[in-house]
């Protein structure tokens, strides 16, 4: 069941939505996506919390890797920016509650929509103490858990409008740690395979590597499955994020 693209007309969206199939799966998969959400992180013992969605000050955007610029809007006659994450108030929840929190919350991101990007949209995310393995388990066991809480509830709802789940079976079932590799090797892989098409695959630019959204999907391909890119080039990332000297490229 392919998307009806009803919001082209305007004039009679609001109706055929109601109506249409599409949608209410949709809606489905939102509240599992929700419920699975609060059942994971109560588990953990990490809080939810509640954040405002305007701001008065900005670091958007974050590093050249990024192409996302801040909403401005005016309220009472005073600049204001919404919010694209909430991040360094999670991060100010964590010395609050010790075993950190996590909201799903909107997001505005000033970007045109595409196949790879959203503007707006419901954020989940997360911060607790720890180090950098710690948060990449735990987003691991996260993806896992609402893979399997979608199987278990939707599974026939979606093969009969769908046709396909087997690749959210096989994140649900996925009994090993998602592969790591570096952005080297990353490139590495893709020269390889590819040699005189890698600039579709890594995007180069002065002092600094982006990879594409086709490499995204060739990498999957090439591991079965999700997995964690490191150690981006410095100038790529957002300026908090901790330094990798041996990854510079800043020249």
């Amino acid at each position: 069941m392919l998307e009806p693209n009803t919001w082209k007309n305007i004039k009679t969206h609001y109706i055929e939505v109601i109506k249409s199939p599409w949608y209410r799966q949709l809606a489905l998969l939102e509240n599992i996506v929700t419920k699975a959400t609060t059942e994971f992180y109560a588990n953990k013992n990490i809080i939810t919390m509640h954040f405002p969605v305007t701001t008065g000050s900005v670091s958007s955007p974050m590093g050249k890797g990024s192409d996302s610029l801040p909403v401005k809007v005016n309220l009472e006659g005073q600049d204001t920016y919404l919010a694209d994450s909430m991040q360094f108030l999670l991060e100010y929840g964590c010395r609050i509650f010790e075993n950190g929190c996590y909201y799903i919350m909107p997001s505005f991101r000033g970007e045109k929509a595409d196949e790879r990007h959203l503007c707006q949209f419901y954020h989940s995310e997360v911060e607790i103490p720890g180090n950098l393995e710690d948060i990449m388990n735990l987003a691991e066991e996260y993806v896992k858990y609402l893979s399997k809480r979608i199987i278990e509830e939707m599974e026939e709802e979606l093969v009969k409008n769908v046709g396909d789940v087997e690749h959210i079976k096989r994140v649900a079932n996925y009994e090993f740690k998602f592969k790591k590799i570096t952005f080297d090797e990353a490139e590495a892989i893709l020269k390889e395979r590819f040699k005189e098409k890698i600039n579709e695959y890594i995007e180069y630019n002065d002092g600094w590597r982006n990879i594409t959204k086709k490499a995204e999907k060739e990498l999957i391909e090439i591991y079965n499955g999700p997995i964690w890119v490191t150690n981006y080039d410095e100038l790529a990332v957002p300026f908090y994020q901790k330094k990798d000297n041996k990854h510079k490229r800043n020249n």
